[in-house]
C-alpha cells in the first residue's frame, strides 16, 4: 500500500486525506441515522397512542427517550403546550429546523470530498504527464524506466481520486435521501403532536 501510495506522488496526501475523511464521515452518520435512533419504536408507539387516544399523557412522557431527533421535537411541543398553537407550532418548527440541521451534519463535506476527489486524480495526471514531456525532453524517450514513474503518478492518482469519489457521492446521495425519509416520518408525527396539544380542553391542561 507505501509503494502504492508513493507511486503516485505527493498528491496522493491529500486524497488519503479526503478517504480517511470519507470514511470517518460516512461511518458516523450510519449510526447516527439509525431509524431506531432518530425514532425510538417506544417514542413512537407512545405518540400512536396518544393519538388514539385523543389526549397527551404527560405522565407517561418523562419516561420517554426526549433525547432522540424526534424527542427534541415532542419536547418542545410539550414544554410550549399552553401558549396557544401559533407559538406552539412556531417552537416546534424551530426545533424541527434544529433537528434537520443534525441529521444533515458532515453531509456538505461528504459531498465536497466527491467533487474534489476526482479532480485532484486529475490534477495527479497533468503532474504524472508533465513529469513525463519533461523527461522526454531532457533525455529522449529510450529510457522507459524513468517514463514509468510519470506514467504511474498519472495512472495511481487518477485511480485513487476515483476510488475514493465513487463511494463517497454513493454515500452522499444516500444518506441526504435517507434524512428526507426521516423528515417525513418526524412531520407527520409532529403534525398530530401540535394538534393533540392544540385541541385538549382547558380541564385537561395541567399546571406547568
Amino acid at each position: 500500500m507505501f509503494e502504492f501510495i508513493k507511486a503516485g506522488g505527493w498528491l496522493m496526501l491529500p486524497i488519503v486525506a479526503c478517504s480517511l475523511a470519507a470514511a470517518t464521515i460516512i461511518f458516523e452518520r450510519l449510526l447516527a441515522l439509525r431509524r431506531a435512533r432518530v425514532l425510538p419504536g417506544q417514542l413512537v408507539a407512545m405518540l400512536r397512542r396518544w393519538t388514539e387516544q385523543g389526549t397527551v399523557q404527560l405522565a407517561e412522557a418523562e419516561a420517554l427517550p426526549l433525547h432522540s431527533p424526534l424527542g427534541r421535537i415532542v419536547a418542545a411541543g410539550l414544554a410550549n403546550r399552553s401558549r396557544g398553537r401559533a407559538i406552539l407550532r412556531e417552537r416546534v418548527e424551530d426545533a424541527g429546523r434544529h433537528v434537520v440541521h443534525q441529521l444533515e451534519r458532515f453531509l456538505n463535506t461528504l459531498g465536497t470530498i466527491a467533487a474534489i476527489s476526482p479532480l485532484l486524480g486529475l490534477l495527479g495526471t497533468v503532474a504524472g504527464m508533465i513529469k513525463i514531456f519533461q523527461i522526454v525532453s531532457v533525455q529522449g524517450n529510450s529510457n522507459f524506466s524513468l517514463l514509468s514513474v510519470g506514467i504511474a503518478e498519472a495512472l495511481v492518482t487518477t485511480a485513487a481520486g476515483l476510488s475514493v469519489a465513487i463511494p463517497s457521492l454513493l454515500f452522499y446521495r444516500y444518506f441526504h435521501s435517507r434524512v428526507d425519509e426521516l423528515v417525513v416520518r418526524m412531520e407527520q408525527e409532529t403534525l398530530e403532536l401540535i394538534d393533540l396539544l392544540d385541541a385538549r380542553p382547558p380541564n385537561q391542561e395541567p399546571p406547568p
